[in-house]
């Protein structure tokens, strides 16, 4: 069988599925009565093992069969699941060579009649594989309700395990990384199936060294641990997945069979469970809950600044769905999780995240669009916020998934004193409302582009329209001259 395969795009047909199709008239006349289908490939080759993937159903009407035992050793060796043979045009019947072959090497082989086509056994195949998939999909929904259901209970940690246990019908356990049990649930297992799945634990949430006098900073070409590991004991599959959180937990799996919809439902444990276990991560969770109980019961920012850590600045992203789609607290959890904070909020179709401190450069992210601020001290954090809410208005104009605010450059700006500047800007904006001139901003940093800037302020571009020539009559300027509009966008990056 090849070294990589694809994997199957639906879970597999079990070969009795196909042949229960009356309609299709298909008869097993060699090779075991059980096989797995994922896939239908259909081939005139002499040898078609170069083009194999594996678990395919092998259509043919032995045009070139020469050598039914080396043909069939090499299919088997591909990994085909089983072989159907059209006995027409080429062959009145199934040649006798080969049907001894497909016993003698263990290859279904199953007789196409010659009304059916070999497409009409292909679409089977592919509509066997769609109701499999909707099926795995409905468990798949049952077992998120279940789990979720579970999550909410006064128990949460325990009862989720325990109803990972029932929809894997295993045994499941939240192991530390030196392999110690916190809780488990299901079955027992045997003492080697408990060590290697504390082993796995290892693997994945390894736990962190000792420090000492000696100890040297981690190398940076370091590989981080993978995030799940697996093994086989006998008819026991054995897997591991690491909590997100840095708690060094891991979820411990040991099931008897591995249907394709299981890893999907132990995914959706392991975010629950590091959702679950997050509380426990240690001081600096404990200082940022306590300065948020500060700030409800009517302290400063400044006075809780020094509870948040990671130096004196924040930086705010914004961030809504490339395609369109409502955002909630989960994705939005892993969205701060992926850039690197576990501060996050969901407002309407917003994902507003606050990243702490020095922290590496936000990047574009699949399927989300983002709008970066400056770093800003605890205090000015509504400026960050706005400036976050600009820069995602246009990214989203420029189609672009990643816009940053960018400071002023000095240039000829900087010849102006601060507060000269500023002073100038509220006389000369001062008949315009908050509106107008965010809309003027917007428009100026646009370039002029009524649709661009209706998209990045979520507006008719009708309204941009009727907004700028408001601006223009009270201004009592020519927005289309150059100058006038170069003194405007001087005046807005000044106006406080």
């Amino acid at each position: 069988m090849p070294d990589s395969p694809a994997g199957p795009p639906a879970p597999p047909i079990p070969l009795a599925e196909l042949l229960g199709r009356e309609e299709l008239g298909l008869r097993r006349i060699a090779g075991p009565d059980h096989a797995e289908l994922l896939w239908v490939h259909t081939s005139e080759m002499a040898d078609p093992y170069p083009y194999l993937l594996g678990g395919e159903l092998l259509l043919t009407a032995g045009v070139q069969l020469k050598d039914a035992d080396t043909y069939v050793a090499r299919l088997v060796q591909a990994g085909a699941s089983a072989l159907g043979f059209g006995v027409a045009p080429v062959h009145d019947t199934v040649p006798a060579a080969l049907v001894e072959a497909c016993e003698r090497h263990g290859l279904p082989l199953l007789e196409v009649p010659p009304e059916t086509r070999f497409t009409a056994v292909a679409r089977a195949v592919w509509r066997l594989m769609a109701e499999a998939r909707h099926r795995e999909l409905r468990r798949v929904t049952r077992a998120q309700q279940a789990l979720a259901t579970a999550a909410a209970r006064p128990d949460p940690v325990p009862a989720v395990l325990r109803q990972l246990a029932v929809q894997l019908e295993g045994r499941v356990a939240l192991l530390t990384a030196d392999g110690g049990v916190l809780h488990a649930a299901g079955g027992r297992t045997a003492p080697d199936v408990q060590t290697a799945l504390a082993r796995l634990a290892r693997v994945v949430a390894p736990a962190a060294p000792a420090p000492t006098a000696l100890s040297q900073p981690p190398s940076p070409g370091r590989k981080p641990s993978p995030s799940s590991a697996a093994e086989t004991r006998g008819d026991t599959h054995l897997f591991a997945y690491a909590l997100g959180g840095g708690q060094g937990l891991a979820l411990a799996l040991a099931t008897p069979r591995r249907d394709s919809g299981d890893h999907t439902v132990a995914g959706i444990a392991v975010v629950l469970l590091s959702l679950l276990t997050a509380p426990h991560q240690g001081a600096d969770a404990a200082g940022r809950s306590a300065a948020l109980v500060r700030l409800l019961l009517g302290a400063s920012p400044q006075d809780v600044a020094p509870l948040l850590g990671d130096g004196d600045s924040w930086t705010v992203v914004h961030a809504r769905r490339a395609d369109g789609a409502p955002a909630d607290p989960l994705n939005a959890g892993a969205l701060g999780a992926a850039l690197g904070s576990a501060l996050s909020d969901v407002d309407r179709a917003t994902v507003r995240i606050l990243l702490p401190g020095p922290h590496e450069p936000v990047t574009p992210r699949p399927g989300w669009t983002l709008g970066v601020s400056e770093p800003y001290p605890v205090a000015a954090l509504p400026d960050a916020d706005t400036q976050a809410a600009r820069a995602l208005g246009h990214a989203e104009a420029t189609r672009a998934p990643l816009s940053t605010h960018r400071p002023g450059t000095g240039g000829l700006a900087g010849l102006v004193p601060a507060d000269r500047a500023e002073a100038h800007a509220r006389a000369l904006l001062a008949p315009l409302s908050g509106p107008l001139a965010e809309t003027l901003r917007c428009w100026l940093s646009l370039h002029g582009s009524w649709d661009r800037t209706a998209v990045a302020l979520t507006v008719h571009r009708n309204t941009v329209r009727q907004r700028i020539a408001r601006c223009a009559a009270l201004l009592d300027m020519d927005l289309d001259d150059m100058d006038v509009r170069t003194e405007l966008w001087f005046a807005l990056r000044s106006r406080p």
